[in-house]
C-alpha cells in the first residue's frame, strides 16, 4: 500500500502544547515504539531509497519496508506482523520490493535504531481523514544520538488537500518546521557519521580532524541535484519533478539553519547553507520562467513571498561575502584595516530566526502543495476538471487526465514535445543574452545586474533540460556559460562591497583605498566578461 504524509519538526517551546493538543481529541492513544533498521555494510538499501525495519509496537513486532513513491510525501509501505525481532525477506517475493531484495549481495545487520513515545489521533476534515502522530524520542547509531520531536500527518482517506489544510493549521499555530527527511534518512546519515568517528578514534594522530569532518558532513549543505526528464513528458509533470528537487534543496538547508537536530546546542547552520538555500530559490524561479505559459500560472501568493524570503536571506549572505571574500582580498592588496559595520542585534534577524519564521515555513508548505499538483495551462481559456490525487492515486494520473485538451474546433491537437519546447525557449534566451553581453562594458549598472540574473536563469534552466538535449554540445555550452557567470558573480560581489565601503569613507578615510581597488577591478572584469560573451555567442547548443 502507499502512504502519504507530511512531517513537521516541533521546536522546544511548542512540544508540551502540541502533545497536549493531540491528546485532547477523541480516540487519542499512546504507544511506545522501538524500531531496528537494517542495511548492508555498503548501504545497498539506503542507496536505493529503501528503509527496512522491524518495530516493537506496544507488544507486537511488525516488519516494514518503505520505498520511494512518485513524490516527496508518498511512499510505498509493506507491513507484515512478526512473532519476534527477526527479519523474513521471503515476504517480499512477488512485491515491488522483490528486485531490490534479490539484488542484495551482503548480509543485513542493524545499522541504527529509534526509541519513540507516540501519541496518535485521527482527525476528520472536509477533504478527508488524517492521522496525527506526535513522536518524541531518540535516534541512535553507535555512540551518537539525535532527538526526535515531530508531528506527522498521514492521509487515511480522502484527498491530498486534507493533509495540507490540517498541516498548515498546526504549523501556523505552533511554529512547526518542515523537514522532508524521514527517520530513515536521518538515521542512515547518523550511522555514517558514527562509523567515521569510530575510525577516527582508532587513529589518535588524526582523530580530531576526522571527527570534525564527520560532524560537518552530517550537517553538510544540500547542493543542487540533477533532474532526469522524459523528452516526451508533459510540461506539468516535468515542472513537478524540477520543483520538488528545488524544494528539497531549500527545505533541507532551511532545516539545518533552523537547528532542528540540535535545538540551539550546536550551530550547525553555516553561510554555505544560506547560499545553497538561495540557490534553490533561484533555481525554482528559473524553472517557473522556463515553463511559463506551458502550465497554469504560479499563484501570486507564492511568487510575491518568494522575493521577500530570498531578499531576507540575501541580507545575511551579503554580509558574509563582504567579510569573508572581498575584504581579505583588499587587505592582501594593501588596504589598511577598516572596521566593518556591525548589524544592530536588536533589529537584525539571524539565519535561525529567518529559517524558523512561521511565514517562511507556511510558504514552504503552500509551495509543496502547489508543486505536487501543477495543472497544465488552459487552452482557449477553458480546461476540463482535473481529479485530485487520493491515497490510492498517482500524480501521473492527473497529468494523463489533462494531457489531451480539445481545441476551439473540438479536435485534439498534439502539442510540441517537451524536448522541442525547451530547445526553442533556451535558444531564444541565449540569443537575447549574448546580444546584450556583446556590449557589456557599455551597459548601465542596472542593465548589468539584469543580464547577470538572465545568465543565472539560463544556466539553471539548462541544468534542468540537460537530460533531453544533445549531450556534447550542451556540455561545452555549460562550461562556457559557467565561466561567464563566475565573472558576473565577482562583479556583483564587488558592486555590493563598493556600496558598503562608500558608506564608511566619512569616518574611515582608508576606505577610499577599497573604492579605488574595486573600481579598477570592475573595469577589468567588464572587459573580460565582454570577451567571454563573444565566445559564448559562437556556440549553438540549442538550435540547428
Amino acid at each position: 500500500m502507499s502512504e502519504q504524509e507530511i512531517k513537521l519538526h516541533i521546536p522546544p517551546a511548542a512540544r508540551k502544547a502540541v502533545s497536549q493538543a493531540v491528546l485532547k481529541g477523541d480516540g487519542a492513544q499512546r504507544i511506545a515504539l522501538r524500531a531496528l533498521y537494517f542495511d548492508t555494510p555498503d548501504r545497498a538499501l539506503a542507496r536505493a531509497g529503501v528503509a527496512l525495519r522491524i518495530r516493537l509496537e506496544g507488544r507486537k513486532w511488525v516488519q516494514t519496508l518503505k520505498m520511494p513513491g512518485p513524490d516527496s510525501i508518498t511512499r510505498l509501505e509493506l507491513n507484515h506482523p512478526r512473532p519476534a525481532a527477526e527479519l523474513d525477506l521471503s515476504l517480499y517475493q512477488g512485491t515491488p520490493a522483490a528486485d531490490v531484495i534479490a539484488a542484495l549481495n551482503a548480509p543485513l545487520s542493524i545499522r541504527y535504531e529509534t526509541d519513540v513515545k507516540r501519541i496518535t489521533r485521527k482527525v476528520r476534515t472536509r477533504y478527508g481523514t488524517v492521522e496525527l502522530a506526535c513522536d518524541s524520542g531518540l535516534l541512535r547509531a553507535g555512540a551518537l544520538e539525535l532527538p526526535i520531536n515531530e508531528l506527522e500527518f498521514e492521509l487515511v482517506s480522502g484527498r491530498q488537500q486534507a493533509l495540507f489544510t490540517l498541516a498548515r493549521r498546526w504549523q501556523q499555530q505552533y511554529g512547526l518546521i518542515m523537514d522532508l527527511r524521514s527517520k530513515a534518512e536521518r538515521g542512515d546519515a547518523l550511522a555514517t557519521a558514527a562509523q567515521e568517528i569510530s575510525r577516527s578514534d582508532s587513529a589518535p594522530s588524526h582523530g580530531d580532524p576526522q571527527r570534525h569532518a564527520a560532524i560537518q558532513a552530517f550537517w553538510a549543505p544540500r547542493m543542487a541535484c540533477s533532474v532526469k526528464l522524459d523528452g516526451d513528458a508533459s510540461s506539468a509533470a516535468a515542472l513537478t519533478a524540477i520543483g520538488i528537487e528545488c524544494l528539497e534543496q531549500i527545505v533541507h538547508n532551511a532545516a539545518i539553519l533552523a537547528e532542528i537536530d540540535t535545538d540551539g546546542h550546536y550551530r550547525a547552520g553555516r553561510p554555505e547553507h544560506i547560499h545553497q538555500l538561495r540557490v534553490g530559490i533561484r533555481r525554482l524561479r528559473s524553472a517557473w520562467r522556463l515553463f511559463q505559459d506551458w502550465v497554469e500560472a504560479v499563484p501570486d501568493s507564492l511568487t510575491q513571498d518568494i522575493r521577500g524570503h530570498f531578499n531576507a536571506f540575501g541580507n545575511v549572505r551579503d554580509g558574509d561575502v563582504l567579510s569573508g571574500t572581498v575584504t581579505p582580498r583588499l587587505l592582501a592588496a594593501g588596504m589598511p584595516p577598516v572596521p566593518l559595520p556591525v548589524a544592530d542585534s536588536s533589529t537584525a534577524l539571524d539565519p535561525r530566526t529567518l529559517a524558523s519564521d512561521p511565514a517562511f515555513q507556511g510558504w514552504l508548505l503552500d509551495l509543496l502543495g502547489w508543486t505536487l499538483g501543477i495543472p497544465p495551462a488552459a487552452r482557449n481559456g477553458t480546461r476540463q476538471p482535473v481529479p485530485a490525487p487520493t491515497t490510492e492515486g498517482n500524480l501521473a494520473d492527473v497529468a494523463r487526465a489533462v494531457a489531451a485538451q480539445p481545441t476551439a474546433t473540438g479536435e485534439l491537437r498534439t502539442p510540441p514535445t517537451l524536448r522541442r519546447r525547451l530547445s526553442k525557449r533556451l535558444q531564444r534566451w541565449h540569443l537575447v543574452m549574448v546580444r546584450d553581453g556583446a556590449r557589456f562594458a557599455a551597459l548601465s549598472e542596472t542593465e548589468k545586474h539584469e543580464l547577470r540574473k538572465r545568465g543565472k536563469r539560463l544556466r539553471y534552466a539548462l541544468s534542468f533540460a540537460t537530460s533531453v538535449l544533445p549531450a556534447a554540445r550542451s556540455r561545452a555550452y555549460r562550461k562556457r556559460l559557467t565561466a561567464v557567470q563566475e565573472l558576473l558573480g565577482e562583479f556583483n560581489d564587488l558592486v555590493v562591497a563598493r556600496e558598503a565601503y562608500r558608506s564608511l569613507t566619512a569616518q574611515h578615510p582608508q576606505a577610499w583605498f577599497a573604492l579605488g581597488w574595486i573600481a579598477a577591478r570592475l573595469d577589468a572584469l567588464a572587459q573580460e566578461a565582454q570577451v567571454e560573451f563573444g565566445r559564448l555567442a559562437q556556440l549553438r547548443p540549442f538550435g540547428r
